[in-house]
């Protein structure tokens, strides 16, 4: 819990939101990527490739939140080649990065 709590903290102050008087809906993805019960381990790291996110929500065929699957699951459970190319698609900057003067 403390890391969540620390990532909309951090996330709060970059966007200049006061994390007390601001409501949960800011952080909230209400269409995410999601793995379905019983799909593959390789499409499950497709996704959160595709998305660069840590974390995807395994759903039932209701679409029911079932688990959550993340990057450190697979890294004590898959391949070291397939956790890398993973973390190396998920970390990987998709603009610019600012240099500092």
């Amino acid at each position: 819990m403390w890391a969540r709590s620390r990532l909309l903290l951090i996330t709060s102050r970059a966007r200049g939101l006061d994390g007390k008087s601001t409501s949960i809906q800011e952080f909230i993805t209400y269409d995410p990527a999601v793995c379905r019960d019983g799909e593959n381990v390789e499409n499950c790291e497709r996704l959160m490739q595709e998305h660069q996110v840590r974390r995807i929500p395994v759903v039932d065929k209701e679409n029911h939140v079932i688990g959550i699957v993340a990057q450190a699951d697979l890294a004590l459970k898959d391949k070291p080649e397939r956790v890398h190319r993973t973390v190396a698609e998920i970390s990987r900057t998709t603009r610019p990065s600012i240099v500092a003067a």
